[in-house]
């Protein structure tokens, strides 16, 4: 098992502490694994076997009609001996009102409890109400580049091919553990979203208009990178001679986002120093949804560039908007409590170089100013702002 150092000093830092740590991301990208680590962590710690519960809602063992009361009463019945015991509960989701068991579990015994899930159902109302002040997100994304390396050690290639590998067929776990053509990569993202879209969405939301919906998201994987609406995607459908109301669109988006499937990125007024409501970006969740579904193409490169760092700002903590000046934009304002550092990425210098650079320098203030470029030649400082290959930029944790 392949530790990710990120997650575990996470767990780490709140374990013990009484809140319910609930890791969310789309399916398989880890966070059944990262269970399984923080299972091992604790009995290295000195932790009993038998004070470690761990259940997994999505095996067939359980009845698929269990109830919060039953989902209480089962893992109950397991503490029957003295001392902390240390749920770790695996897509709880599965389990309707699942929040009020974890909650009746924290308040009746001595427990630090530790639930996953792939929908952020987890976030929703319900949680709110039951648990309130009681809980902690940690959001599970897929590999970082450095996690893909620490998976590929032991492989004779070099960094950048890794890169160039990275950039085609992403970070789920599953495929940086194996050596898979694009081909036999593809098709493995593609049942992962196929299980996602079917569990998490089409079922849950009865969509019936299974072409509609795909379309949608077809328009969504087209535009990765580029500012659009919910009323945008309705006049676009219009146009090719399909009806669907700015509301579903609106539902269809907002669905995507609870399956993490897509991440919405809001615009940030540097003028007005506010968030702006209108034209938002959606970011995949990995990149190879892209190439699953409509191939690998040269002229998505620089999109899916944005789509990876844009990633990389969300696991180091930052929240990250697309900076709006005047009429000039930059791709990324990343703020970390008092920190903010401006990113713009583009795939070649110099003929991208100028007017990546002169959108930074219109910006008169001192926070840290970058250009991420797949040009690995280019490295340098043009009047305070850096010019990152994208490999140190993804390996360099100072910033």
């Amino acid at each position: 098992m392949i530790i990710r150092p990120q997650y575990m000093n996470a767990l780490k830092t709140y374990r013990d502490i009484p809140l319910v740590k609930i890791l969310t991301g789309i399916r398989r990208c880890g966070k059944s694994t990262i269970l399984e680590m923080l299972r091992d962590d604790l009995q290295k710690s000195g932790i009993a076997r038998d004070h470690i519960i761990s259940m997994r809602y999505t095996s067939e063992e359980f009845d698929r009609n269990m109830s919060d009361r039953d989902m209480y009463n089962d893992i109950k019945n397991q503490m029957n001996a003295d001392g902390r015991y240390y749920l770790l509960l695996d897509e709880v989701q599965e389990i309707e009102g699942w929040e009020k068991a974890v909650n009746s579990l924290l308040e009746d015994f001595n427990t630090d409890i530790y639930v996953t899930g792939s929908n952020s159902k987890l976030m929703s109302g319900e949680i709110s109400t039951y648990l309130t002040g009681r809980y902690i997100s940690i959001p599970v994304y897929t590999l970082s580049f450095a996690e893909y390396l620490d998976f590929k050690k032991g492989d004779s290639r070099s960094q950048k091919e890794l890169l160039t590998e990275y950039l085609r067929v992403g970070g789920f776990p599953i495929i940086a553990l194996g050596r898979f053509d694009e081909r036999s990569a593809y098709q493995i993202v593609e049942g992962i979203y196929s299980s996602v879209i079917t569990s998490d969405i089409t079922k849950r939301h009865n969509i019936t208009n299974f072409d509609l919906f795909n379309r949608v998201v077809k328009y969504i994987l087209e535009n990765v990178g580029k500012t659009f609406s919910a009323n945008a995607i309705a006049k676009f459908l219009k146009s090719e001679g399909r009806s669907l109301s700015v509301e579903t669109v609106y539902n269809y988006l907002n669905w995507l986002e609870k399956a993490f499937v897509i991440y919405r990125c809001q615009r940030y007024d540097l003028q007005g120093k506010s968030v702006l409501k209108t034209q938002e970006k959606f970011y995949l969740a990995d990149a190879s949804l892209k190439y699953c579904m409509m191939g690998f193409h040269p002229k998505s490169v620089a999109a899916m560039l944005e789509n990876i760092v844009y990633f990389e700002l969300r696991r180091r903590g930052y929240e990250v908007y697309i900076g709006k000046n005047e009429t000039k934009e930059i791709d990324f304002v990343a703020v970390r409590r008092d920190e903010r550092i401006y990113v713009q990425v583009c795939r070649s210098l110099p003929e991208e170089s100028d007017q990546e650079v002169a959108n930074l320098l219109e910006l008169k203030d001192h926070y840290p100013k970058y250009v991420v470029t797949l040009d690995e030649l280019a490295a340098g400082n043009i009047n305070g702002v850096k010019i990152v290959y994208l490999a140190d930029f993804l390996l360099d944790f100072s910033i």
